[in-house]
């Protein structure tokens, strides 16, 4: 093989090798780059919000929907069939290839839930910047992520996984028989309650944080008091729900019977 053609072919696979370093790094902080990105989102972005009040409102009740759509999407997910995504020393790991539950209808669901918890949050925060730069980025860093994990599953299990490849969708879930898997297995609502407290969590504390602050931002602080008062008091219970969930993690009294 001549120089020029090693050259041209290492020139091809260097986009690839890049974003496989990218969903790798981004597999290895992504617990971290969640709230950078929320106090990016807060601190880097000004939130310009059109129509008035009315439509702010309806916005939050929009971003609400969409990121309880996601949360939804993670918690059926994870009371189906789980796939462990913590990989060993912070690097991508999988000691069985999982086909079952909703992953029989989308290789990624987890992170199509991810997805709509971002997309929910920007509605709620409502800025041009966010919907311009911080989405966009987000898809891009899931997207990397897929596709990294991809090239691991693929040298880890060959065939086996090319062969699921051609089966099921990366992304979008193929709604034909999912009723029939969802009634082939049992709903495992304490798994699903002890892994994805957290993520609920976050989310809801993002949610009440960007809407706060985008009063502050339009109002000042004095007249945005009010509403941030009631904010405040809202997100008690919220607070509450936490604490009562991580006991119950705690003291494993939400182990799973089997």
């Amino acid at each position: 093989m001549s120089a020029d053609s090693s050259m041209s072919g290492l020139g091809a696979a260097w986009p690839a090798l890049a974003f496989d370093r990218l969903g790798r790094f981004v597999f290895r902080y992504r617990n971290y780059l969640v709230p950078v990105v929320l106090v990016g989102v807060v601190a880097l972005t000004p939130r310009a919000a059109a129509g008035g009040d009315r439509l702010d409102a309806w916005l939050d009740v929009l971003g609400f929907l969409v990121a309880m759509l996601g949360q939804a999407l993670r918690v059926t997910v994870i009371g189906y069939a789980y796939i462990r995504r913590g990989g060993v020393n912070k690097q991508l790991a999988a000691p069985k290839l999982v086909c079952e539950g909703f992953y029989a209808h989308s290789r990624n669901p987890m992170y199509v839930g991810n997805f709509l918890l971002f997309v929910g949050l920007m509605l709620i925060y409502n800025s041009p910047w966010g919907y311009a730069l911080i989405l966009p980025a987000v898809a891009l860093a899931l997207l990397a992520l897929v596709r990294a994990e991809e090239r691991y599953l693929t040298e880890r299990f060959g065939s086996e996984y090319t062969d699921y490849c051609r089966r099921v969708n990366r992304f979008l879930p193929n709604p034909r028989g999912l009723r029939a898997t969802m009634r082939s297995m049992h709903f495992d609502w304490r798994r699903s309650l002890r892994k994805d407290y957290g993520t609920a969590f976050a989310w809801l504390s993002g949610a009440f944080v960007l809407m706060a602050w985008g009063r502050v931002v339009r109002f000042g602080w004095i007249g945005a008091a009010p509403e941030v008062r009631c904010l405040a008091v809202s997100y008690v219970p919220v607070v509450l729900a936490y604490g009562v969930v991580r006991w119950l993690k705690k003291s494993r009294r939400l182990q799973s019977p089997d």
